[in-house]
């Protein structure tokens, strides 16, 4: 895709030969621009959720799938992205992987019933899966060391933007109903700004590949995402099909190819070194500690962040704008609570942060209960900025910190094959999570009443579906906490100087995204 030579990470005095060349600095804009558009793109989409269940008639399984199936394909292509990058070169994959997401993105604008709406989200997390992974290791190879915390600084800053500016966009473009569009703009600003990212990209992105990168993994990777579907699909549909029998065979099925894919992870491990997992990461008591924090922290936002949604939106009839408005102190205190935890706190408390972080945010979790239950139908923005603050604070403990924490004992030379799975991991609980909202919200709606409820008790339902729900993340919440016991009590900092970040199987990214 470019008639530059490739460079590789073993060669950084070639690589770096554009230290005073103002080209990497567009090349950065670029790729910081690509990882916050798929940032936003989740956010977005959460806010809209409702607008699209009404315009196109779509189920409610049909609307976890729209949000679930993105978390489950970039989870699934996560590291195989990755090092497809590291193989065939990080900015041919980048090039293609934001290609396919501005199709995909055009496709999910156009998408003329719910089916094709989830098939083309499917598409967006697969192709996203090519193109994130390669922002950081492009930064990597474009930049010099002694230049990379600054960058690495920045980027930061650009995620923590994504965050906060996701769900107001989303809300904003949804209500200014753009030429009668509805929600479907959500999906088609991506249009330009991925058609200008791969205009630019080919000009001013140097190539790169990694000098001995891992081979592919695919049968891993057709595991891995059989047994997710095994297990996630009849959790979606489940409750709108009356539960049958296949579903539930479906989900035992699903530890059977979990184990298939342990047995072949072994063989793949003797065979070339290059497994898609690499078991021998679990024997780590901290990492197997984390991996489990990383997945039902997954869990917990991929419930809370739907449910939210549902309930402000259906339950108390606001508009995307008011809800998206509600939900800004949230992000604030997020990003607020983030950079505390990392510069001040953890260096002082360590592991104690986090577990702090866990029992604040289910505080937060208990205060919003009562609330709902307090001022029901009637409660207002203001009055949820409270607990939404404290969760947020209590997030902002956990999310920043987690990662230096799991990988704190995990040996250098496999800091990069770890961290790729704590990412995989993390999206993977967030797509279970949302599958698990059948459970934990829709059928409590289905005791109240389900399709039979009367149009003047659908608020009450949704907020008594709300509060069970969040009762269940307050559960969650406290098996966190136990867990993060495992942890080391004063976690190492693996991330100093970006060593870490700097694999191509990473990606730095906050937890309440997805």
């Amino acid at each position: 895709m470019s008639s530059q030579p490739a460079v590789t990470d073993t060669a950084p005095d070639t690589a770096l030969d554009t230290a005073s060349d103002r080209r990497r600095w567009i090349a950065l804009a670029i790729v910081m621009t690509a990882a916050f558009m798929d940032l936003v793109d989740v956010t977005i989409v959460n806010i809209a959720i409702p607008s699209i269940e009404r315009d196109l008639g779509a189920s409610f399984g049909a609307i976890q799938w729209i949000t679930a199936g993105y978390a489950l394909a970039f989870a699934a292509g996560l590291i195989t992205g990755g090092r497809l990058g590291d193989i065939y070169g990080r900015k041919r994959l980048f090039l293609i992987g934001i290609t396919g997401f501005t199709l995909a993105s055009a496709l999910c604008g156009f998408a003329a019933n719910e089916e094709m709406l989830v098939a083309s989200r499917l598409l967006q997390g697969a192709t996203a899966a090519l193109m994130v992974p390669q922002v950081l290791a492009i930064i990597h190879a474009t930049f010099p060391a002694h230049e990379r915390g600054k960058v690495f600084g920045m980027f930061g800053a650009v995620i923590g933007l994504g965050a906060v500016s996701g769900p107001l966009l989303g809300a904003l473009l949804t209500q200014w109903n753009l030429f009668g569009l509805g929600w479907r703009p959500i999906f088609l600003i991506n249009l330009p700004v991925g058609i200008a990212g791969l205009i630019l990209g080919r000009k001013f992105i140097t190539e790169s590949r990694a000098p001995k990168a891992l081979k592919l993994d695919l049968i891993g990777v057709v595991l891995v995402t059989t047994g997710l579907l095994m297990l996630i699909y009849p959790l979606t549909r489940g409750r709108e099909l009356g539960w049958p029998l296949w579903g539930h065979l479906c989900m035992a099925g699903s530890l059977v190819v979990f184990a298939a894919l342990v047995a072949y992870e072994k063989y793949k491990t003797r065979k070339d070194g290059s497994p898609l997992v690499e078991l021998s990461l679990f024997k780590v008591k901290s990492f197997a500690a984390g991996i489990a924090v990383q997945l039902t922290f997954g869990i917990v936002c991929g419930i809370f962040f739907l449910v939210w949604t549902l309930y402000m939106q259906i339950g108390l009839g606001w508009s995307p704008l008011r809800a998206g408005v509600t939900g800004v102190p949230f992000s604030i205190a997020v990003s607020a609570a983030a950079g505390i935890s990392v510069q001040k706190l953890v260096p002082r408390f360590g592991r104690k942060v986090l577990q702090a972080g866990a029992l604040t945010m289910a505080a937060g979790l208990l205060i919003y209960i009562w609330e709902a239950g307090r001022y029901g139908m009637q409660i207002a923005p203001w009055q949820m900025a409270l607990p939404l603050v404290v969760m947020g604070v209590g997030m902002g403990l956990i999310v920043a910190p987690l990662t230096d924490a799991v990988l704190s004992d995990v040996p250098r030379e496999h800091a990069g094959s770890a961290s790729g799975l704590i990412n995989t991991t993390m999206q993977m609980g967030n797509a279970l999570g949302l599958a698990l909202v059948s459970v934990v919200f829709f059928s409590s709606i289905d005791e109240l009443g389900g399709d039979r409820i009367a149009p003047s008790a659908v608020g009450e339902a949704f907020k008594d579906a709300f509060q069970n729900s969040l009762w269940w993340v307050v559960a969650v919440l406290a098996v966190i906490f136990v867990v993060m016991y495992a942890l080391p009590a004063r976690p190492k900092q693996h991330m100093e100087g970006a060593e870490v970040l700097a694999t191509s199987d990473d990606e730095m990214e906050p937890a309440l995204t997805r």
